[in-house]
């Protein structure tokens, strides 16, 4: 039995030298093994942290190029609206009738002023007035009346445009966001919308047919609708074409500005109803009392229609007159 006693012990001896044995060999492998795992594993984590760090760098970048070139565009846009500004402002009578919508040459507009330019001196002959007058009214029968009344047509038709104008700009938001492209709801507004929305849209439809791309063609209806809302129209169709983005809602927000500018105007006119009430009043007072005094004591009054000295007083009165018309109008009208 202590044979076999010690024949263990010195088995169990030789098991714990050969066990401590292979562990001091196996020591240095295994934590050379760990530190080398460790270090994949810091390496990992740097190359993923350097990777977020590149791709926030590429998103800034992008975002800084994106910005730089929506400045960029905008700068462009804002010098061609001012050259274009120059033309729309004051326009030759040419451009003048095709805004207002009248398809007539230059020749049949000048014969119709010389027609409407003798008309006015024939009724002024008939009527009795001096001589004097007879050139006065050629000349405003010939040159002043037909331009009014291509001014007038004009900004009827502006303000008709203005009224539909949001609304076609909904049309348009409802087919984008349904999957339409946008040259098929332009097309669709083109061949839908009531007058003078559908002819102005109508002329954007044929000048991509004849090889201009919509921003292109867009940005040339403040030539034939003078107004600001079809220029922020062209700027919007722009800059989603350089800079992309969600033209759904690019054009919604246009549509609320619009609808926004419309209110303010109606505002501005209801608030300056009280000023141009008084102005008509005060304009129409000397005529009023001129009438009033007539068929009071016509002997009173006739020496300024039949007197020289009373042919220039009328005519001093009717400038006088006509500059505190003038300067009425200006301080009671607002651009919004």
């Amino acid at each position: 039995m202590s044979g076999m006693s010690g024949t263990l012990i010195f088995v169990l001896l030789a098991a714990t030298s050969a066990a401590a044995l292979a562990y001091g060999l196996l020591f240095k492998t295994v934590e050379s093994e760990r530190k080398v795992g460790q270090r994949l594993n810091a390496i990992k984590r740097a190359e993923t942290d350097m990777n977020a760090l590149r791709a926030t760098r590429d998103r800034t970048a992008e975002v800084a190029r994106r910005r730089k070139s929506l400045q960029d565009s905008l700068k462009e846009l804002e010098a061609k609206q001012k050259s274009r500004n120059l033309k729309v402002s004051k326009p030759p009578m040419r451009v003048q009738l095709r805004q207002a919508g009248l398809d007539i040459s230059m020749r049949r507009f000048y014969v119709y002023s010389a027609l409407c330019g003798l008309v006015c001196a024939l009724l002024v002959l008939m009527i009795g007035a001096p001589l004097l007058a007879v050139p006065g009214a050629l000349g405003v029968g010939a040159v002043g009346l037909p331009r009014w009344t291509v001014n007038f047509i004009r900004a009827r038709r502006v303000k008709a445009f203005l009224n539909e104008f949001p609304n076609a700009l909904d049309v348009i938001v409802r087919a984008v966001k349904s999957g339409l492209p946008l040259n098929d709801a332009v097309r669709l507004i083109a061949s839908e919308s009531p007058e003078p929305v559908r002819s102005e849209f109508r002329r954007v439809v044929e000048s991509q047919q004849l090889g201009l791309s919509l921003p292109e063609a867009v940005l040339r209806m403040p030539e034939t609708m003078p107004c600001p809302e079809a220029s922020f129209f062209g700027i919007v169709i722009q800059i989603q074409s350089q800079a992309g983005g969600n033209l759904s809602e690019a054009l919604n927000n246009l549509s609320k500005v619009l609808r926004d500018r419309k209110k303010m105007k109606a505002k501005i006119q209801a608030l300056s109803m009280e000023a141009k009430a008084s102005a008509v009043i005060i304009g129409a007072l000397p005529f009023v009392v001129a009438f009033l005094v007539y068929l009071s004591s016509p002997g009173y009054i006739m020496p300024l229609f039949t007197h020289p000295t009373g042919h220039f007083i009328l005519t001093v009165a009717g400038v006088w007159m006509s500059i505190g018309i003038f300067v009425m109008r200006k301080m009671m009208n607002f651009e919004v």
